[in-house]
């Protein structure tokens, strides 16, 4: 078990057009963000995880991926001050989430593919092997990483306190793209809701806490 190792092509139409759609749902304040509703079905395929400007949805209280191609999302989503609910429902490929959620204090419930969540109850695929303890800077660029390896393509900052990764000297591996917490929790209160099929065979667990 590994992490996807794909890249987002930021030139591909559908990345564009995804930019466009966060800019417009910023400037109008709108509270329900739907953006793969608004893409044709070729140009949902394209996108592989969100940009960072995601964090620019200060208004937002329900984010709507539903059914998306999605491998990864990014730390950014942890500025949406406003987060009330996340459904990132039948997003297959989607294994694990960054633990910036939990800087997400209004977010109260989620839909979440819990049997597509690395070390799931009723599967229990395996967590991606982790990785040595980091290089030395000098011999490792944190902007240019290999996401098969990483699980993502740069690291930024710091996961618990936002500062930049090489100036934390409190959380020197707290970062939710380090494989040390390669697969993070999501909040202690993140509500998840199990598939349809799980709720029927398993009747009275259909919500329960999404646990690490």
């Amino acid at each position: 078990m590994g992490f996807h190792p794909e890249r987002q092509d930021t030139a591909a139409p559908g990345w564009r057009h995804l930019l466009a759609l966060i800019e417009e749902a910023a400037a109008d304040g709108r509270e329900v963000f739907k953006p793969l509703v608004e893409l044709p079905a070729g140009k949902r395929r394209q996108i592989i995880t969100l940009p960072p400007s995601v964090a620019k949805l200060k208004a937002v209280r329900h984010l709507v991926l539903y059914g998306s191609n999605l491998v990864r999302i990014p730390p950014e989503i942890g500025a949406m001050e406003s987060l009330e609910e996340f459904s990132p429902y039948t997003s297959r490929r989607l294994h694990w989430f960054p633990y910036e959620l939990t800087h997400c204090a209004s977010l109260k419930r989620s839909t979440v593919s819990t049997r597509s969540v690395y070390g799931n109850y009723r599967l229990r695929p395996q967590f991606p092997l982790l990785q040595p303890p980091t290089p030395q800077a000098a011999e490792f660029d944190s902007r240019h990483l290999d996401p098969g390896t990483w699980g993502a393509e740069a690291i930024h900052a710091c996961s618990i306190c936002a500062r930049a990764s090489n100036r934390c000297p409190s959380h020197p591996h707290t970062t939710s793209l380090f494989p040390t917490v390669a697969a993070p929790p999501s909040p202690s209160h993140l509500r998840t809701t199990h598939e349809a099929e799980t709720s029927r065979s398993r009747p009275g667990r259909s919500d329960q806490a999404l646990e690490s």
